[in-house]
């Protein structure tokens, strides 16, 4: 006679994260993966401003145009301030499952980091899924980057380092991009990546995707319904960057949410870059769910991980632009 295995125990879930998945799993109608793209995103733009904070005050947003591989990239100037003296940027990606979201989606956390680390924030809407598969996102990121790191008239404002970051599916995009400016290095350095729950291999299954494969906002069929439309190479460093050398890419603040069904991957990309020898802080956000920087009204605890999430950055960002001066200076 074996003995059966105790069952893991029920994670931890927040009250009000409880409270949120409780109204959003008895909502009617038909889910995410049983929509089309189009139907899709527009009920992700309509919840935009019940789960989500206002914009708030700034001192400038401004729409861009960049010129990309296929045409114009949308984008959108975030800042504090009106102007500014030299110093880094940061270009921001959005989740969405490479299919949904945009620049609207994510206003409202690309102003509360433009606000927090006082840097210019430039967001970029890249070409969505089905219509546009892969590799057009990440060819429309790396050509934003390289857009900003130019110092365009356009932009405003001279920049000397980039700052990468990006949820969910802009935290892959995130990746790749620091990839792909190691590889072949913008007219400016990337000193941070900054990924929040991002799809780093998706070339196999973690545990984290059965056990919170439904009921946490995130499915495993909506997360298959993403990759379907999506249609990336996974075995490539540019559908799974996970797969990809990881030796000299920048520092990286990584977080992930303990309920969500991709969180070992980011888990994983951490380990593996400390593996690397590339410094890492890692936080995640116990308690709460994938897409929780988006949903700060909806889940009122998530406001305290986004400004752990900022304060770990503001440092990194410090510490690495310091180190870029320096080594300017003494001419390497």
């Amino acid at each position: 006679m074996t003995d059966t295995p105790a069952p893991a125990p029920a994670p931890y879930v927040r009250p009000d994260v409880r409270g949120f998945l409780d109204y959003l799993n008895a909502m009617p109608g038909p889910r995410t993966h049983q929509m089309t793209p189009e139907a899709a995103r527009q009920v992700y733009a309509a919840m935009k401003d019940v789960a989500d904070p206002p914009v708030g005050d700034l001192a400038l947003v401004r729409d861009l145009v960049i010129p990309g591989p296929a045409g114009s990239i949308p984008a959108r100037l975030f800042d504090a301030r009106e102007t500014r003296q030299p110093g880094p940027a940061l270009v921001f990606f959005h989740g969405g499952g490479f299919v949904i979201d945009d620049l609207d989606t994510h206003a409202s956390f690309c102003a509360e980091i433009a606000r927090v680390l006082d840097v210019p924030v430039v967001a970029v809407d890249y070409r969505l899924a089905p219509e546009h598969r892969w590799p057009a996102a990440p060819d429309d990121c790396e050509a934003a980057a390289r857009w900003v790191a130019d110092s365009p008239a356009e932009l405003g404002r001279s920049v000397t380092s980039l700052i990468l970051a990006g949820d969910s599916a802009g935290g892959t995009l995130t990746i790749v991009a620091a990839m792909d400016l190691r590889d072949r290095p913008a007219a400016v350095p990337v000193i941070v990546q900054a990924p929040i729950y991002p799809a780093a291999d998706t070339s196999r299954d973690y545990p984290s995707f059965d056990r919170f494969a439904d009921g946490f906002l995130l499915t495993r069929d909506t997360m298959l319904w993403f990759a379907d439309a999506y249609a990336a190479d996974v075995a490539h460093s540019r559908g799974s960057p996970l797969l990809g050398p990881l030796e000299g890419l920048p520092p990286a603040v990584i977080v992930t949410a303990s309920l969500d069904p991709i969180r070992d991957q980011g888990r994983a990309y951490a380990a593996a870059l400390v593996q690397a020898g590339v410094p890492v802080v890692f936080r995640e956000a116990v308690g709460n769910i994938h897409g929780f920087v988006t949903l700060r009204k909806a889940i009122p605890s998530s406001q305290a991980d986004v400004a752990g999430y900022l304060a770990a950055l503001k440092d990194v960002i410090a510490e690495a632009e310091g180190a870029r001066v320096m080594a300017q200076a003494a001419g390497r």
